[in-house]
């Protein structure tokens, strides 16, 4: 299955909600404005200027986040911007989603894709032990009897999935590697790995849910490939894995 996630089913679903959230904010300007002057003369003012700074705020931070994705650069914030995205907007562009028709599925993937545009725009680069591959335990062969969970070099590389392959990655970058079977135990990696960094592999679910909860660690999120369902069996490009790696190690180069 190739998925090729789309930033501007994102990029609209926010156009749509901040259309939405002027005519809400009009409507809040206009009906009181009469009330308030009764109250006192300055009020419609005072109001009229609070609604006008979050009016500003939405505006700067909607074009922010668009240049910054259609310049291919860090132009300004583009950590804080990652942390709107993640804990904000997400959840709105889930239901917006809903309004119009979009699938869950679809904004989770368009989301994964421009956390990862952020998090390359803005060149975080680590050292290899601070770097973290975090995998599905479904990548592993479903009836493979070796437990991995606990230490993914527990793998005896007979090459039936492609734990043997990421495991020689990890080993040629000297990256730390380790597999979880769900986000509590990915939590629990984390925290004992603590690292600058993350290289993630899961479904859409699992992916936007690491990717909130590990803010503000950059993640590189990788979608997995399904060809036999989803938590089983699933499978990953290698050079993906690869090349967010690389995104973290190598020299930032100008785009």
């Amino acid at each position: 299955m190739d998925i090729k996630p789309k930033k501007r089913v994102f990029i609209g679903l926010l156009v749509f909600t901040c259309l939405i959230l002027f005519f809400l904010i009009f409507l809040l300007w206009y009906v009181p404005m009469v009330g308030l002057k009764n109250i006192h003369s300055s009020l419609p003012f005072l109001f009229t200027i609070i609604l006008g700074v979050l009016v500003f705020f939405m505006l700067s931070g909607g074009l922010l986040l668009v240049f910054t994705i259609f310049m291919r650069k860090d132009i300004l914030f583009s950590q804080k911007l990652r942390g709107i995205v993640a804990k904000v907007l997400f959840p709105f562009m889930i239901l917006m989603g809903r309004l119009v028709g979009v699938s869950k599925e679809k904004v989770q993937q368009s989301f994964v894709e421009l956390n990862n545009h952020l998090v390359r725009s803005n060149h975080h680069r680590t050292r290899p032990n601070k770097l973290l591959i975090l995998l599905p335990h479904c990548i592993q062969e479903f009836d493979c009897q070796i437990k991995i969970t606990g230490n993914i070099k527990n793998c005896k590389g007979c090459g039936k999935c492609e734990i043997k392959d990421l495991i020689e990655l990890s080993d040629h970058y000297q990256v730390n590697i380790a597999v979880a079977t769900g986000g509590t135990l990915a939590r629990r990696i984390i925290v004992e790995n603590r690292p600058e960094a993350i290289v993630a592999v899961a479904c859409e679910l699992d992916l936007t849910s690491g990717i909130q909860d590990s803010y503000p660690i950059p993640v590189i999120g990788i979608l997995n490939d399904r060809p036999n369902g989803p938590c089983i069996n699933t499978k990953v490009d290698i050079e993906k894995v690869r090349k967010g790696i690389l995104d973290f190690l190598e020299p930032s180069r100008p785009i």
